[in-house]
């Protein structure tokens, strides 16, 4: 049965630095900055975008992922009843949303924490936190040592076994739901998670909305783990694995990388995520933006090609559609996060490449959105720089290729169906079909995305 996020576009958006809120939380009132991100609605439909992915929104006291109330959106973007207008608008123009949810650890201003700081072996929460123990300290000097998320002491883990800190977690995302009609929740740090607790979130949220999507973010190791048969565990999971294909693939001149990454994950005859739906990047909030990182500022237009007809759920971050650069800076994600004045860039970009390039394949993955979002996946020409593949079913065939290349290059491509021919979708070229092959020409850094007729 289909989906909606098996077929979704992925919108990407980090509120707190794209609306220049700022980064220590020390408003008195709220500052309803929602009325910037409504804005961004109507562009990001028009871009073919089908779903958003927005957050950290729990209120926090810096960036987002040091939550202190899971229950209020937070006061730098609005309060709850700006954010319930901003689904509402979004479900109007036919985008699902999907919300941030931290829940490996909480801020020190937690309400939990604050008792134990407050109440000491007294407290009742005790319980609800990893490594608690008053014969240590912290580098905040507390009196009492404590387990932190990668050493990070304003991000302190939950001990996500106490059946209270469960419950309260869950009821967490029942009010979401509720409140707020998101449609899916991505789990921060999911690779730190207790995977009976990802299992008592999934059967919950089926059991209130049965469309309802759970994507976790993993770095590294056998995301199939957090999958499992599709049933239990997550949706979906974060694919860095190729993401970090995709830029230095075209930066070494190595298709292989990205093809053999594929073929692995996805491929016909064994791949060992095949019929899963991983969630695919090229950045995020996280990691340097795509145009800081690629030598060659022309393979942008490949990359998206990519990203968007291979096996996955594809995702666009904000401002990446216009090119915005952003590196990391001595561990400061900050320069990753830039504010971003919709208005001012839409009018200044109206004539950006990207943006029409990155329009153009969001649309056309709605039209062939079943070829893209169930289809088989076939490799069928591979070099150091050129590299075409066949996204199909019974009734329709993709073939997309790519080229890495200085050079423009003309190729002789092996079609899985062998009884039709060809045409350019972009350019409306047709192609005939001969012992099987088509012949095509890329231009330099170029891509071309045909369909059969």
């Amino acid at each position: 049965m289909a989906t909606w996020y098996e077929e979704a576009v992925f919108y990407h958006m980090y509120p707190i630095g794209m609306t220049g809120a700022p980064r220590q939380n020390t408003e008195e009132g709220i500052v309803h900055r929602f009325e910037q991100l409504d804005k961004w609605l109507p562009h990001i439909a028009e871009i073919g975008c089908t779903a958003i992915y927005i957050g950290p929104l729990f209120e926090s006291t810096t960036h987002g992922y040091d939550t202190r109330d899971y229950k209020v959106v937070d006061r730098r973007l609005g309060d709850n009843d700006d954010f319930i207008r901003f689904v509402k608008k979004a479900h109007e123009l036919g985008i699902k949303v999907v919300v941030d949810g931290v829940f490996n650890h909480t801020g020190r201003e937690f309400f939990a924490f604050q008792d134990i700081q407050r109440n000491r072996e007294h407290s009742q929460y005790c319980s609800w936190y990893k490594g608690i123990n008053f014969g240590w300290d912290n580098p905040y000097h507390d009196g009492f040592g404590y387990e932190a998320w990668r050493n990070c002491f304003e991000l302190v883990n939950l001990n996500l076994w106490e059946p209270a800190v469960r419950e309260y977690l869950l009821g967490v995302i029942d009010f979401w739901i509720d409140t707020f009609d998101i449609d899916g929740i991505r789990l921060d740090c999911a690779d730190c998670l207790e995977f009976s607790f990802m299992e008592e979130m999934r059967r919950r949220t089926s059991a209130k909305k049965a469309d309802f999507w759970l994507m976790g973010e993993v770095i590294h190791g056998d995301y199939s783990r957090y999958i499992q048969d599709g049933q239990r565990m997550l949706h979906s999971v974060t694919n860095y694995e190729l993401h970090k294909g995709l830029y230095s693939g075209h930066n070494d001149h190595n298709y292989f990388e990205i093809a053999h990454t594929i073929r692995r994950e996805f491929d016909e005859n064994g791949g060992i995520y095949k019929g899963m739906k991983l969630y695919s990047f090229v950045d995020n909030h996280d990691v340097d933006r795509i145009i800081s990182k690629i030598r060659n500022k022309e393979h942008i237009y490949p990359i998206y090609t990519l990203l968007y007809t291979l096996p996955g759920i594809p995702s666009l971050y904000y401002g990446s559609e216009w090119g915005i650069e952003g590196q990391k800076q001595g561990g400061n994600d900050d320069p990753l996060r830039p504010a971003v004045n919709l208005e001012e860039v839409l009018k200044e970009q109206q004539d950006c490449r990207i943006l029409k390039w990155v329009t153009w394949l969001g649309n056309m993955h709605r039209e062939y959105k079943e070829c893209l979002a169930y289809g088989r996946y076939r490799e069928l020409l591979l070099t150091n720089r050129q590299y075409a593949f066949a996204r199909f079913t019974e009734e329709e065939c993709l073939v997309i290729a790519v080229n890495n290349d200085e050079q423009e290059v003309s190729v002789s491509i092996p079609v899985p169906r062998q009884d039709m021919n060809y045409v350019n979708l972009k350019t409306k070229e047709e192609y005939t079909t001969e012992n099987g092959r088509i012949q095509i020409t890329l231009q330099a850094a170029g891509s071309a995305v045909l369909v059969s007729k």
